[in-house]
């Protein structure tokens, strides 16, 4: 059976577009697509909670449009994002979907919940909050500053926005790094400028939107974040799942953004628990 580490490279045609997507595990049963991260293609998805998730379910794991491998443009709004996942999703002939969204591609599981509930079965939102939360308009300036220390001191910026710079932070960004480069062959398009701006312009906007009615999703949902996210605040999270009909908040100590692979071992099995539930 595939891993992640050599899941090949797929495409499929969209509206004319050329969607890039990979999956493994068994095909069978309701399948758990992933939405990645602001900035992320599929090489950012860390093997361990692919890997994990896949050993009991079918899991697919796509580009959205303009971003890595797959053609177009990024819209800069997150109603179109939700809207191009679902002409993905549509296109596989899934009738039903889970839904595994990590910060950016929570916001997007989100749209997709809010616009076609009868796709959406169960979802996980990791490191992502409502639309309208408080702070998530400062996106830009909190990058920004991230991406200032990565260039001081030559480090991916995801160092300074994904872990506490803590000891044991760093030894859990060093470890997930070196997850990230197991692979080595078919390696995904690195994310463009366009698509990178123009994601930072849906985030602020998000932020900035009128909150959503989230008492419409009805499908169950695991919110998960560490306890300390510098990129969305962990009360934003928390507020999500009290917004939400039926949700449980899981909030890891000692950790940021990236906290779902921080605690990839402790995360993993709350994931197998929530789909078999």
């Amino acid at each position: 059976m595939n891993t992640w580490q050599t899941a090949p490279s797929k495409t499929i045609d969209v509206g004319g577009t050329a969607y890039t997507y990979r999956e493994l595990g068994e095909a069978d049963g309701v399948p758990v697509v992933f939405l990645h991260h602001f900035t992320a293609v599929l090489d950012d998805w860390d093997p361990r909670v692919i890997d994990g998730v896949a050993a009991h379910h079918h899991v697919i794991a796509f580009d959205n449009r303009g971003v890595g491998s797959t053609g177009s443009k990024v819209p800069s709004d997150l109603e179109q994002m939700g809207s191009d996942a679902i002409a993905f999703i549509e296109a596989l002939g899934l009738d039903q979907v889970d839904l595994f969204g990590f910060s950016l591609g929570g916001a997007v599981a989100q749209m997709v919940a809010l616009r076609r509930p009868d796709l959406v079965r169960r979802m996980i939102l990791a490191g992502t909050g409502p639309r309208g939360g408080g702070g998530i308009w400062k996106m830009p300036f909190i990058v920004g500053g991230a991406y200032a220390k990565a260039f001081l001191f030559r480090k991916d910026p995801r160092h300074f926005l994904f872990f506490p710079r803590t000891a044991e932070g760093k030894k859990a960004a060093k470890e997930y790094f070196a997850r990230l480069g197991e692979r080595t062959r078919d390696l995904d398009r690195p994310i463009s400028g366009q698509a990178r701006l123009a994601q930072l312009r849906a985030i602020t906007s998000a932020g900035l939107h009128a909150p959503d009615d989230l008492s419409t999703i009805k499908v169950p949902v695991l919110v998960a974040n560490g306890d300390n996210d510098l990129m969305v605040s962990t009360a934003n999270s928390a507020d999500m799942a009290r917004r939400l009909p039926d949700a449980k908040l899981v909030v890891y100590p000692d950790s940021g953004h990236g906290g779902v692979f921080h605690y990839h071992r402790e995360f993993v099995p709350e994931v197998l628990a929530f789909l078999a539930d």
